[in-house]
């Protein structure tokens, strides 16, 4: 990153009252830390979207990258992708996050054609795109918005368009669920998180980050008009799917 970015230590300090997660400028300052240590295979997943794109996107194509936090999914695309093979906008509801992604994607390839705007992606006055990308964002949606969500990305892809949707996921059966979160527990202590940091990390997101099965996010883009839908990665309880547009 362009500037430099701390290591996560949020909820070290014990707290009274956890307030609700937000992106403010204390995550955005430790942000890279703490999704490489929190979101098990996050750097797997960015390194295939270039390999996606370099398959699916049409040449000179839009990419939409919604939640995009620090632009990490504008720099896999440039990473594999020439400057003319595409156009990309990404969107953040964070100013903090739209301020150093634009700092960091202006100095990291000036040459790619990227717009970061703020906004809330249900919002969003969508142009016709050969790719979108939803890396762990529909789930900080309230459930009843995220159908026509999907939907309305749906009608913006073009014909022949793939839909890439990264997220937390729960199991349907509550002994299996529990004990994929345990070993996602698991994972973070071992990446050097404390049980108080899981603990108040995971108070502060509840009603926050709320999120679906497989099934209900496979039924989800079925009912919107996808008609290839697959779960391509999963990592204890995360999850990667891609959806495709008919040509």
């Amino acid at each position: 990153m362009s500037d430099a970015s701390y290591r996560d230590a949020i909820f070290t300090t014990p707290l009274d009252r956890v307030a609700n997660f937000s992106f403010d400028e204390q995550v955005v300052a430790c942000f890279p830390d703490m999704i490489r240590r929190s979101v098990p295979g996050y750097g797997q997943i960015l390194g295939m979207l270039g390999l996606i794109a370099e398959r699916h996107l049409r040449f000179g194509a839009h990419v939409y990258d919604l939640g995009c936090s620090l632009g990490a999914v504008s720099l896999a695309l440039a990473g594999r992708l020439p400057p003319e093979a595409f156009t990309l906008t990404g969107v953040d509801l964070s100013p903090a996050m739209v301020a150093r992604a634009r700092e960091t994607l202006g100095e990291e390839c000036p040459d790619h054609r990227i717009d970061i705007i703020e906004g809330d992606i249900r919002h969003v006055d969508y142009r016709p795109a050969g790719m979108i990308v939803l890396n762990f964002t529909l789930q900080f949606l309230p459930p009843e918005d995220r159908r026509a969500v999907i939907e309305h990305l749906y009608n913006a892809l073009e014909p022949g368009g793939v839909l890439v949707l990264s997220e937390k996921i729960v199991l349907p059966d509550e002994q299996e669920n529990a004990w994929l979160v345990e070993r996602y527990h698991d994972f973070k202590r071992a990446n050097g998180y404390s049980d108080m940091e899981i603990s108040q990390k995971r108070t502060a997101l509840e009603n926050v980050l709320v999120p679906d099965t497989l099934n209900a996010h496979h039924d989800r883009l079925r009912t919107a008009g996808f008609t290839r839908v697959s779960t391509w990665f999963q990592y204890l309880n995360f999850a990667s799917m891609v959806a495709f547009k008919d040509a």
